[in-house]
């Protein structure tokens, strides 16, 4: 039987028998999300504020040979989460920082990821930084039948009539291995001018994600969500659990409700970036009840994780052990400031 998306997880891991060991056969697939981290091309763009990119404030001759590291760093990592347990890079990953399709044209096109074929949903958003939020899927296991960008339109604290322009909320809906499936793909503002000052923007952004899952709900209540994306805040934050109210308990977790399976982890002190000598748990993946139940003849929901491989971590001086970034006062040779985060979902098959 070939290894490529099977994997073989112990009876046990769901009952403990007394008397008897019994085996299953899991299919499994890998949903992963990434901030990119100033993934911008070379070209000057008129039409957006590309100069924000760390490439284009280089020399003309350093900039290609930069792009193209940054190209084969970024796709070395997305190649290999959830590789391990699937055999295969993810099924969906949402990405954030991204300038444009081009980009992320050249990133599938990228060795690594070249044979898995991915499909691409993106629109450029009125972000004031160029920067868009898209959804990379493997053709083969997902099917996209409805996809929208959904605008944030939030206000300047000072002048309530001047649009703070920032990154759209990306919705798609689709068949995963002929199984209806939504994801929303999010990168909240950011903390810039403070935690408390900026965080109303962050509690906008969350009830516009609040709304686009009820819209879903209304339609389906036990309809199978993935919400995910660099918040910008934390599991415990205002915005996640006030306003999405995403429990970290799945046992509290009750019809037309949220999993955050993040919270348990950021309780236990793990990040995907560091700030001051302090852990944010920043990019989360975030589920609906219906992923969550027993009944594994359908995808649910198995366990979720931060990609926080070695190489990925800065491996020298004052910010040793932090997400090893890409660019600081020029190219580093690193890949993000954020780690990578990821959940499978898994469901029963017959031999």
């Amino acid at each position: 039987m070939k290894f490529r998306h099977y994997f073989l997880l112990f009876f046990n891991i769901f009952f403990v028998s007394l008397y008897a060991q019994e085996e299953k056969v899991y299919k499994v697939n890998t949903i992963a999300f990434y901030n990119l981290e100033n993934l911008y091309d070379t070209e000057d763009d008129t039409t957006r504020n590309d100069e924000a990119s760390p490439i284009m404030e280089m020399g003309e001759d350093l900039r290609e040979g930069v792009y193209k590291q940054k190209l084969s760093n970024m796709a070395k990592v997305v190649a290999e989460i959830g590789k391990d347990v699937t055999g295969t890079s993810p099924a969906i990953i949402g990405v954030a920082e991204i300038e444009n399709r081009k980009v992320l044209e050249d990133l599938v096109n990228q060795e690594p990821l070249l044979q898995k074929d991915y499909g691409i949903i993106q629109f450029d958003s009125p972000d004031r930084r160029g920067i868009d939020v898209a959804l990379l899927y493997q053709k083969k296991l997902f099917i996209p039948t409805h996809y929208k960008a959904h605008p944030l339109m939030i206000y300047d604290n000072n002048d309530r009539t001047k649009r703070v322009y920032t990154r759209d909320q990306l919705l798609v809906s689709g068949m995963l291995d002929g199984e209806k499936i939504h994801l929303i793909v999010n990168h909240w503002p950011s903390r810039s001018g403070g935690e408390a000052r900026s965080r109303p923007k962050r509690i906008k952004a969350a009830k516009l994600n609040k709304r686009i899952i009820d819209s879903l709900f209304s339609e389906d209540p036990y309809a199978k969500i993935i919400t995910m994306g660099d918040l910008n805040d934390d599991p415990t934050s205002p915005s996640v659990k006030d306003v999405l109210k995403a429990k970290e308990n799945r046992e509290d977790v009750k019809l037309k409700e949220l999993y955050n399976p993040m919270e348990e982890m950021y309780n236990k002190g793990i990040g995907t970036l560091a700030w001051r000598d302090s852990w944010n748990l920043f990019d989360q993946v975030i589920v609906s009840k219906e992923l969550l139940e027993k009944d594994y003849s359908s995808y649910r929901f198995y366990k979720a994780g931060v990609y926080n491989k070695s190489y990925l971590a800065n491996p020298r001086g004052r910010y040793k052990g932090y997400p090893y970034r890409s660019f600081v006062g020029g190219f580093t040779g690193g890949y993000s400031d954020h780690f990578p985060v990821y959940i499978y979902l898994i469901k029963e098959v017959s031999e």
